[in-house]
């Protein structure tokens, strides 16, 4: 009998879901649903760096796109689904009440941002996160050493500490709190009490310092110490963690009924987006994977008792079973990367707006449209004119900090800079810096793992910016003086969340198993050109220049 499982990615601005055939991987169906509230711009400040996210746009596009995947799908094939599994961006808790509902669906607090997801790129915690790192670097036991030695306020505790400072209703409120990929599992199977909800140990290990050397997450006394209004949090939480492979449930009847499934669908524990798109992207041991899209998530896993004693500095972690069960997953990334071409392409939309916007020879019809067409046409423009600009040659040179620094080292405390400009710099020749510092962000990466004595064997492309751009992917190749496989699967975080679900459901005996069978390859690959990778060698020096005087800088702003 043929199988189908589900695969669910939340992305930043949008909720991917395909239904997969487990006997080869192919797609059956597919629905990409946008968060309507997110779109509209609310409950965010750019400007303060609080981006927040409604439940209900979660809700709303889990139910949409999972009922227009299955519509698209084989007759009867909503009978075959063995499996869901889902994957979310993270850190991206939200307080909830004992029951596990976030407060943001309870009366009262529907409009409170507060009370909502605080999505992943959400720096308001700043200071939070570095009153964590000054009181662990003291403690008895540095219980930052699996993160890499530096806590960020992209993650769980900083942010819970940061609401619970500056929101009254919500210290009352809050019983506990969960991760996005902890409560859709949850929602799914008919959870009821968040003592009985399945941890994710993906999102427990890397972001909310948990470890099993330390009986679980740290005690209350350094919370405590931290900050009293931490004071209990720990019991209210958890110690056990779960690897994807293992179920979270099965479906309860109110969602088969809304889904048009039926109630053995297993429901496997969830995880975070780049986690999974490794396996979706058919990683291999010391192969880094990289998940590129508004920002990267670099992964790579390796054999436990192979190293997995050695702390690596200035990731994002390092915990045992976050990518595949049985092996180390490390990570790291980049707070912006596709962000970086959509903030310059938003500075130069900005005048066509305006401009067109207020022109009395056209209708308002044809002044969106207008807009809209030469919107679409800046960054195709920018990047065929940037292309034919020699590296070095414009003396252009950027920082992709725009959103802060994940790694190494992370700082969001930091800016991004432009560096060299006068009045001969052209917009290709910005753009083209700004892709440039974005590819030398990622070499930063490389070089830290290689210096902490990980090899990196390969790299793998995946997500939207590995498929949609040629430019940066060659640029990427030819700055890391590596060639880099682009995973050929347009959904590759889903089709990782399809591959967990497979053998959660039984349908495989491990995940590595799923990999092999649902994989769907590589499509493309790109090789450096060794005049172009010579030519970098000496920007890249001036990039490593720029930002230590940058950080210096920012540090004494």
């Amino acid at each position: 009998m043929s199988h189908f499982v589900i695969g669910v990615d939340f992305g930043t601005d949008s909720v991917r879901s395909v239904i997969v055939d487990t006997g080869n991987g192919m797609e059956a169906g597919s629905s990409v649903f946008y968060y309507p509230r997110w779109r509209a711009g609310l409950y965010c400040e750019p400007v303060t760096n609080q981006f927040r996210q409604h439940p209900l746009d979660y809700v709303e596009g889990l139910e949409q796109s999972i009922k227009e995947a299955l519509a698209q799908a084989p007759p009867g094939a909503a009978a075959q689904v063995a499996g869901i599994a889902i994957d979310t961006t993270g850190s991206t808790p939200v307080a909830v009440d004992r029951a596990g509902r976030p407060l943001a669906l309870l009366p009262g607090f529907e409009e409170d941002p507060d009370a909502m997801f605080i999505l992943w790129k959400d720096h308001t915690g700043i200071r939070e996160a570095a009153e964590l790192n000054a009181l662990a670097s003291k403690w008895e036991v540095d219980y930052t050493q699996y993160e890499g030695g530096i806590y960020s306020s992209e993650w769980f505790w900083a942010k819970i500490l940061r609401t619970l400072r500056a929101n009254a209703r919500i210290r009352q409120a809050a019983y506990s709190w969960v991760e996005h990929c902890d409560w859709i599992p949850f929602l799914l199977s008919g959870g009821t009490d968040v003592h009985q909800m399945k941890r994710s140990r993906c999102a427990a290990g890397h972001k909310a310092l948990w470890h099993e050397s330390y009986g679980g997450l740290p005690p209350n006394a350094f919370f405590n110490a931290l900050d009293p209004l931490l004071d209990g949090l720990v019991e209210r939480l958890y110690k056990e963690t779960y690897t994807s492979d293992e179920p979270a449930g099965t479906l309860s009847a109110e969602w088969a009924q809304r889904l048009g499934l039926h109630t053995g669908v297993v429901v496997s524990v969830g995880a975070f987006d780049a986690h999974m798109g490794a396996v979706g992207g058919q990683i291999e041991p010391y192969h880094l994977s990289k998940v590129m899209g508004t920002s990267t998530c670099d992964m790579l896993v390796a054999p436990m008792g192979a190293g997995a004693e050695k702390l690596v500095s200035g990731i994002c972690g390092q915990v045992d079973g976050s990518v595949i069960p049985g092996m180390l997953g490390l990570e790291a990334g980049q707070s912006a990367f596709g962000d970086v071409y959509a903030w310059f392409k938003g500075i130069l939309a900005w005048a066509l707006e305006k401009g067109i916007g207020k022109s009395k020879l056209l209708d308002d019809k044809l002044k969106q449209q207008l807009i809209e067409e030469a919107a679409g046409r800046i960054i195709p423009e920018l990047t065929a004119a940037a292309e034919k600009i020699t590296p070095g040659a414009s003396g252009v040179v950027a920082l992709d900090w725009l959103n802060g620094r994940r790694t190494p080292d992370a700082n969001q405390a930091l800016k991004g800079a432009i560096f060299g400009l006068s009045l001969g710099s052209s917009a290709p020749m910005i753009f083209r810096a700004l892709v440039e510092a974005t590819c030398f962000g990622a070499k930063k990466i490389v070089d830290r793992f290689q210096e902490e004595g990980v090899p990196i064997k390969g790299v793998i492309g995946l997500g939207g910016v590995a498929k949609k751009s040629p430019f940066v992917m060659q640029t990427m190749a030819d700055i890391l003086n590596r060639p880099i496989k682009i995973a050929r699967s347009e959904q590759a975080c889903a089709l990782g969340a399809a591959m967990f679900a497979a053998t959660t459901a039984g349908i495989y005996s491990d995940v590595s198993a799923a990999m092999q069978q649902m994989g769907s390859g590589f499509d493309a690959e790109y090789h450096p050109r060794p005049e172009q990778a010579a030519l970098y060698e000496a920007v890249y020096q001036k990039y490593h220049e720029l930002g230590a005087f940058a950080e210096q800088f920012f540090e004494h702003e």
